[in-house]
């Protein structure tokens, strides 16, 4: 899906989409500062040994794998699937491949044979760049770092001109649907996006952004790789999470800026974690945070933290200290957007749309960090309304008392983010409807302090069941195993609606 002609004009017009290209961002810091530290590895690397590059150093590097790429016949408009661990590598290999015209659909590390044999082939995929234990199905295409491509020079990649409105990423995202969603998105809008998320926390060049959370969709993209090549901070990766790791880079690296799940900041507050004076701001969400937590971070520290609400199709909500200063406002309200070109509505239920504080409705938004709309074959549904406004399924309210604020309500699908990993519970669903020994299941999040939510699995028996049998079940359907369940409920029957829809809500969790 590309973006018409009528909308490149409008939000060109408006000064929100320019001829900047991602690969300029990057060539622009370098010519800026090409002997600062540019990106940096965790120590607990596990794909070689520990990076840390300079900007022109990242260029050089970027070039060579460029080379090597084009050497394996990627060239524009082609896909190359990437699964890597956060690294200099997966930097490295995504601006590799934006610079040769060709798309990136990043993987999580933890995708097994059951997701990639899925995804791929939707992608259309024709190179999957993998760490030494490949999990890719047999006959796929791959690039294995280190071993093909650490050392490893090749003719250098003809040199081109990008255009903005090109394709330059794939994401995934999981909805109500079994079957994950591709999200296209091109230079116009993900750079709208590095816009509004650089400026929320105010990013310059003199900043280090510890980044823990995955490189495969908003959060980790639009989130922090963007913002720091827009800004030519210092980017320090984090991968796998370990806490007492994260706390010994933001001192060590001397981090001004990192991102962390809203469990996570309550758990270390409750802790009373002596937290290095460089840290100035934090970056949660995606949902109202406790406002005892945002309130207790900036009175007991001094930090801000800043609400984030967004999706990959393009919403990006932000709750900043600037315009926001009071913490317990910023973690239960997101400002209505007022700057031109972006859009927001509430729609009813029944179609109409909502303008009185404090009644429920579907937020649909319009502007230039929407994306054009789905990859074709991954969608059933419509994402836009006939006025153009992209269907969030996300419900918010006018705040009665902040009139100029929206209210987040509900989450309208039945994810459940694990870690900063988005879980569809159909999906385990449908497989699990498989199983010998179970008749009905719903799978449901739990809260978890550390990781946010937990996964649950409700069944009706038909036989002998246990988590164990469960997890064994899913595990040989190649499911990833960060969504094989923790818990399993046995009930007599589940709750539904009149209609028949199961209601989660009345699950017992």
């Amino acid at each position: 899906m590309t973006h018409s002609a009528d909308r490149i004009a409008r939000y060109t017009a408006e000064g929100w989409w320019t001829g900047d290209t991602i690969d300029q961002l990057l060539r622009a810091q370098v010519a800026a500062r090409p002997r600062a530290t540019a990106i940096v590895d965790p120590p607990d690397k596990t794909i070689g040994p520990p990076k840390r590059l300079t900007w022109a150093r990242l260029d050089a590097e970027v070039d060579r794998v460029a080379g090597v790429l084009h050497a394996r016949g990627v060239g524009p408009g082609d896909v190359v699937a990437v699964q890597l661990p956060n690294s200099v590598e997966l930097a490295v290999i995504f601006l590799a491949t934006v610079r040769l015209g060709a798309t990136v659909t990043p993987f999580p590390v933890q995708y097994r044979a059951y997701e990639l044999g899925l995804l791929l082939p939707l992608s259309g995929a024709t190179l999957l760049v993998t760490g030494p234990q490949s999990r890719a199905p047999e006959g796929t295409p791959t690039l294995s770092w280190p071993a093909d491509l650490e050392g490893v020079t090749a003719a250098e990649a003809p040199s081109r001109t990008a255009d903005p409105a090109e394709r330059v990423t794939i994401c995934w995202t999981s909805g109500t649907e079994a079957t994950p969603k591709g999200v296209p998105r091109c230079h116009y809008d993900w750079l709208a996006v590095a816009a509004i998320c650089a400026a929320a926390p105010g990013l310059t060049a003199g900043d280090v952004i510890l980044n823990p959370f995955p490189m495969v969709n908003m959060a980790g993209i639009g989130g922090v790789l963007l913002p720091w090549l827009r800004t030519g901070a210092t980017l320090v990766q984090h991968h796998p999470f370990h806490l007492p790791t994260y706390l010994a880079q933001i001192a060590d690296e001397q981090v001004t800026y990192t991102l962390a799940p809203p469990a996570l900041l309550t758990l270390l507050l409750l802790q009373g974690v002596t937290v290095p004076p460089s840290l100035t701001r934090i970056g949660s969400g995606s949902a109202p945070l406790p406002p005892s937590m945002v309130k207790g971070w900036q009175e007991r520290h001094g930090i801000a933290v800043i609400n984030f609400f967004g999706s990959n199709e393009g919403v990006t909500l932000l709750s900043d200290p600037e315009r926001m200063p009071d913490p317990e406002v910023r973690a239960r309200y997101f400002p209505r957007p007022t700057v031109p070109g972006v859009r927001v509505k509430l729609v009813s239920p029944d179609g109409v749309e909502v303008t009185e504080p404090g009644i429920p409705g579907e937020l649909r938004l319009s502007g230039p960090t929407v994306f054009a709309g789905y990859l074709p074959g991954t969608a059933a549904v419509e994402p836009f309304d006939e006025e153009g406004y992209l269907r969030t399924g996300d419900l918010f309210e006018i705040a009665g008392d902040h009139g100029q604020y929206l209210r987040y309500v509900d989450r309208a699908k039945d994810i459940v983010i694990r870690g900063g990993m988005n879980i569809a519970p159909a999906e385990l669903e449908a497989l699990l409807a498989g199983h010998p020994s179970i008749a009905e299941v719903a799978v449901a999040g739990y809260p978890d302090e550390v990781l946010g939510e937990k996964v649950c699995a409700v069944v009706v028996p038909q036989g002998e069941i246990s988590l164990e049998s469960v997890v064994a079940f899913l595990r040989d359907k190649g499911i990833a195993s960060y969504k094989l369940p923790e818990r399993l409920e046995i009930v007599d029957a589940l709750p539904r609606n009149p209609v028949g829809k199961i209601l989660k809500r009345e699950l017992k969790l």
